[in-house]
């Protein structure tokens, strides 16, 4: 496999697995794939960033699916908005893959410089525009709370709705009428995204909520039904570049098949605001963890020597230890919510049958 596949060793294997877990946690609790955790966790681990991307977008389809139909049995997802939101999408992730195969292959075959470009600019591309949906949502969700409303804001889907940018499409499940041509330019930015850093959910999810209005359940729903078609197609263009390794995929799928189901059951007992609050927290920790690892790749790359090449393994810890707070919190968070809402469900059960 060469210098492109790492090895794995038991440690490596668990470490994986756990990322598979925390990541379909969140997946199921918040719409993403998740990926916003596993491809910097991978990267961490030493995998280079177009195969995290590459092997985390295989993964995606898979449990994208398992999250999809349980979201479905709920009534949360709206097909007729994922297939139209998916016609760009597959453009997004073709653009994304070529950029990025592009940049990996742009020194050596395998060589670090070329691989340190290409993690830099996954990196840089996570960094500026998770950081912004973070923000966003955690003003919102913390707005909303002082003003005693728990709903997502509406201006914009409002104003846009005011422009009437015909044709406007009515989708009956969101219970939303939104602009073809919004909804096309939403669908290509979360396919590249997707193709990119494998995020595409965190810009799927916050557009529908706050872009077309879709509340918040049914956006998380409709995410993951996006995200079979996009996982399969980013799976094909990845594998064609040789950035699929197919161990990495079956590791996270041990952990993320059981963590999903976890997620998906939270958006039935937990308030939207706590979802967005969570998620935003969760997004922005993992922002900061990225960007400590940004002087190793600056570094590799011999164009800004912030620190001494001997503090890389340090700055590699340190970001690791971020990430892991941001994953571990977010789904602890999530399990004592989940808790409490089968607990309340129970005792209403129990006081209706008595």
């Amino acid at each position: 496999m060469g210098d492109l596949f790492i090895a794995l060793d038991f440690t490596t294997c668990w470490q994986v697995v756990l990322l598979g877990f925390i990541g379909g946690v969140l997946s199921g609790f918040i719409g993403s794939g998740g990926a916003f955790f596993m491809t910097p966790g991978m990267m961490n681990l030493g995998v280079q960033g177009v195969v995290a991307v590459g092997s985390n977008i295989t993964h995606k389809f898979g449990k994208a699916m398992v999250g999809s139909r349980k979201h479905g049995e709920m009534g949360h997802v709206d097909k007729k908005l994922g297939i139209f939101m998916l016609v760009t999408a597959l453009l997004g992730i073709r653009l994304a893959v070529w950029i990025s195969s592009s940049l990996f292959g742009s020194g050596d075959s395998h060589g670090q410089g070329a691989g340190a470009a290409a993690n830099l600019y996954i990196s840089l591309v996570f960094i500026i525009i998770l950081f912004f949906v973070s923000i966003s949502m955690l003003r919102d969700s913390l707005r909303k709370r002082e003003e005693g409303d728990t709903g997502p804001s509406k201006r914009i889907s409002e104003w846009l709705s005011g422009l009437k940018l015909f044709p406007m499409i009515e989708f009956p499940v969101a219970d939303v009428r939104v602009s073809l041509w919004v909804i096309l330019l939403v669908g290509l930015s979360v396919g590249y995204l997707a193709g990119t850093i494998g995020v595409g959910g965190f810009l799927g999810v916050p557009a529908m909520i706050y872009v077309f209005g879709v509340p918040t359940a049914v956006a998380a729903g409709t995410e993951l039904f996006l995200a079979m078609f996009m996982g399969a197609f980013g799976a094909i263009n990845y594998a064609m570049e040789g950035f699929v390794d197919i161990r990495l995929v079956l590791l996270l799928y041990l952990g993320s098949l059981l963590g999903i189901y976890i997620g998906a059951y939270g958006t039935k007992v937990v308030n939207e605001r706590m979802i967005r609050l969570v998620t935003g927290v969760v997004i922005l920790l993992c922002v900061i963890s990225r960007a400590v690892a940004v002087p190793i790749y600056l570094g590799q790359l011999e164009l800004v020597s912030l620190v001494e090449p001997s503090r890389y393994e340090l700055l590699n810890s340190i970001s690791k230890a971020i990430l892991y707070l941001a994953g571990v919190s977010g789904v602890l968070l999530i399990l004592v919510n989940v808790a409490r809402g089968y607990i309340r469900h129970r005792r209403a059960i129990s006081s209706i049958s008595s």
